[in-house]
């Protein structure tokens, strides 16, 4: 049953324990957690104060860096991602967002290795504990920073060819929404998404990101959704906003105004839980 959850980046004024209730306060099932704010509040804390929410969590943001893009080496990001892994499970988060790191000063053939390398050795033990490892392509233009992913066609090979239920793809509509091509596409995509975040953009991704609300921009959102949904998606959308609009903006007003986009865009009868 498809569902609305608000990712705290969305809400980056806020502190954990801000968006856990006013989410909670507003409606919202399903909350997609950043790391950063739960660490800062603490990890059974916060996995105790979601679930007294009556809150579900849709993703926890993020784990990776395997390039060594970030100044971690390897076996750090590893560590890292292995810890995440856990903070996952005690979430029962929908899906742990993977960002491969940078290309940096790597060849694009082992930046590939050293992430097959990192999924080689991470996948069984999201198996064995029930996680969902969900890479998240982006866009070139906007995204370099954290991923040299930026193919949908290389995403969707590499999580088809380890044929586990626990490698996923995390799919932006701020980063995808502006290609051609996407729509069509989506039927083929949807059995491989562990969630879709929804973000909106009144240009398509360059440079910085600066996302707007929802249904404000170009993005075309509701044809998006409703190719999904007859695709048989029934997963998360998760609401992802950034940028010097967002940060300015009322959260009250935007996480209403996404969930009214949203029912709109799924209609009467659609099953959504909002």
């Amino acid at each position: 049953m498809a569902r609305l959850a608000i990712s705290e980046l969305t809400t980056l004024r806020w502190s954990f324990e801000e968006d856990v209730e006013r989410l909670a306060a507003a409606g919202i099932a399903a909350i997609g957690v950043w790391r950063h704010k739960l660490g800062d509040f603490g990890e059974e804390k916060g996995a105790e104060l979601i679930a007294e929410a009556g809150l579900a969590v849709s993703s926890l943001q993020w784990a990776g860096g395997f390039t060594g893009s970030d100044g971690r080496s390897h076996d750090d990001s590893l560590h890292d991602a292995r810890t995440a892994i856990h903070t996952a499970e005690l979430l029962s988060a929908g899906s742990l967002i993977i960002h491969s790191g940078a290309r940096g000063s790597h060849t694009f053939n082992h930046a590939r290795r050293l992430f097959r390398q990192a999924l080689d050795k991470l996948l069984p033990l999201a198996e064995e504990r029930g996680v969902v490892l969900a890479i998240e392509p982006m866009h070139a233009d906007c995204g370099g920073d954290f991923t040299f992913v930026n193919c949908l066609n290389e995403t969707l090979d590499l999580v088809a060819g380890y044929h586990s239920a626990s490698l996923k793809i995390a799919l932006d509509t701020y980063h995808w929404g502006h290609e051609p091509s996407l729509i069509g596409r989506l039927a083929e995509l949807a059995p491989h998404l562990a969630v879709v975040q929804l973000g909106d953009g009144r240009e398509p991704p360059r440079g910085e990101t600066n996302r707007c609300p929802l249904g404000e921009g170009t993005v075309p959102l509701a044809a998006i959704v409703a190719a999904l949904s007859a695709a048989g998606y029934d997963g998360d959308y998760e609401v992802e906003l950034m940028g010097e609009e967002i940060e300015a903006a009322d959260y009250g007003e935007i996480i209403n105004c996404s969930r009214r986009r949203f029912t709109e865009w799924l209609e009467a009868g659609s099953g959504a839980s909002l």
